[in-house]
């Protein structure tokens, strides 16, 4: 059987790097097994739902290189969930109920005040037909619940937490369909897994419960449940959930100078104790993608090594990959010599610009003038070669007696402005003979 995951976001927002680790996640285990990864708008919702987060969720994967393999929208399944859904009606494992939402939060407090667990008493199932013909005629419409099997144990062995056990008589029923006939998740999402073809559900540990009823429903559905792996959620740095984390977008952190290639190598590995790696493509993230390596603890997310990350990323990132992202006239040599100051591909049109000028080098005292004039008048005479900095600064050092950072960091300082930065064995012939000789002259007044 073709391993079958899928990716099932509600189009009413954008998505965080929640949502994002999640897709992630399933596209990686899709991939390691030579298998499917399905995007499923979750968009029964019509009052929320927009169409603009569509196009965005579309547009977040695509950055991301995240392309599935067949798209699907619940808005367009509905005739099917309506089938199915008189297929349990007619087999009693879904009835009606009329309860307020007022009216269900008493009998909570109610049963947790006796010290009982808050559960559905199911009173609705005592409602005889002439009991619902009076409602229907009151105008009353029910909304709908699930009826669990409370003769068969819930059981199965999660692809990160293990054996899991539920007993459905410490359940309640879950409601499936509002009293207006708009659907809840779980009962949508079964029969969408069902027909989709999906083999393995791989989501959040907030999802446990739904999934102790859901494996009824796929057996109420008279279908094989899927594989269902639950992984710990995102937390922020300091160990407690943040709100910034459902609020820290795609948008966002491109705006910030993130590359995709980054966020990929970060996300593959948080939960598991395998080692970021950024030298590892998405091929090879999907090779080495192993639920077992998943903990139960809270999977902690750092902006900071994010940034670290993506530095990393960027400095291994081909002249072909960020041309694109330059400054014009950028080479590709001019490339190399900077990408290994750059934590963001956006700094490189800064030392772009301390390549082609203007420069303002720091005042320096008399005896480091009449240095730059030296270095200057060598230059001049300096037969230009390929290491033309290293000539250079041997020949300076020979006629000045300087070393170390006497005999580096003026001629530094002259021909960039800046203290540190790029190789200048590489930065020297980007900027040009003629033009570093002038800089150097203007430095020494």
């Amino acid at each position: 059987m073709t391993v079958t995951t899928r990716f099932a976001p509600s189009p009413t927002g954008n998505l965080h790097v929640g949502n994002i680790r999640t897709a992630l996640h399933n596209w990686l285990l899709a991939r390691k097994h030579g298998g499917r990864f399905l995007l499923r708008i979750d968009d029964t919702d019509r009052e929320r739902s927009r169409e603009e987060c569509v196009e965005a969720i579309r547009a977040d994967l695509a950055w991301l290189g995240l392309v599935p393999d067949g798209e699907e929208r619940q808005s367009a399944r509905f005739d099917l969930y309506e089938r199915e859904f008189a297929r349990l009606a007619a087999a009693g494992r879904v009835y009606r109920c009329y309860e307020s939402a007022q009216e269900l939060d008493l009998k909570r407090k109610v049963l947790l005040g006796r010290g009982l667990p808050p559960i559905y008493d199911r009173a609705a199932l005592r409602l005889s037909a002439a009991d619902h013909a009076a409602k229907a005629a009151a105008g009353e419409m029910p909304h709908w619940r699930f009826l669990l099997d409370h003769d068969r144990p819930i059981a199965w062995t999660d692809g990160i937490r293990g054996p899991q056990h539920f007993d459905p008589r410490q359940m309640s029923d879950p409601v499936v369909r509002r009293a207006d006939g708009s659907w809840l998740y779980m009962l949508p999402s079964a029969i969408d897994d069902v027909a989709m073809g999906v083999t393995d559900v791989l989501r959040g540990e907030d999802h446990v419960s739904n999934t102790a009823a859901q494996l009824q429903m796929f057996a109420a559905l008279g279908a094989a449940a899927p594989d269902f792996a639950h992984e710990a959620l995102l937390v922020g740095a300091e160990g407690k959930l943040s709100k910034r984390l459902g609020s820290l977008g795609m948008a966002e952190l491109r705006a910030a100078g993130i590359e995709p290639e980054a966020l990929l190598a970060l996300l593959a590995r948080l939960g598991t104790s395998d080692p970021v790696d950024p030298a590892l493509n998405a091929g090879a993230l999907a090779a080495s993608f192993e639920l077992a390596h998943f903990g139960r603890a809270p999977a902690r997310f750092d902006e900071a090594e994010l940034h670290r990350v993506n530095a990393a990323i960027v400095h291994r990132l081909p002249f072909d990959r960020v041309v694109k992202l330059l400054p014009t006239g950028m080479s590709e040599a001019a490339w190399d010599a900077i990408r290994p100051n750059l934590a963001h591909i956006g700094e490189a049109a800064e030392w772009w610009q301390v390549v082609t000028g203007p420069v303002a080098p720091p005042v320096f005292d008399d005896e480091t003038r009449g240095y730059l004039e030296l270095a200057a008048d060598t230059l001049a005479v300096l037969q230009w070669e390929a290491d033309a900095w290293h000539a250079l600064t041997g020949r300076l050092k020979q006629a000045s007696g300087r070393k170390g950072k006497a005999l580096f960091l003026p001629l530094r300082q002259a021909l960039t402005g800046r203290d540190h930065g790029p190789d200048m064995a590489a930065l020297l012939p980007l900027i040009g003979r003629d033009a570093a000789i002038e800089r150097l002259r203007v430095a020494a007044g």
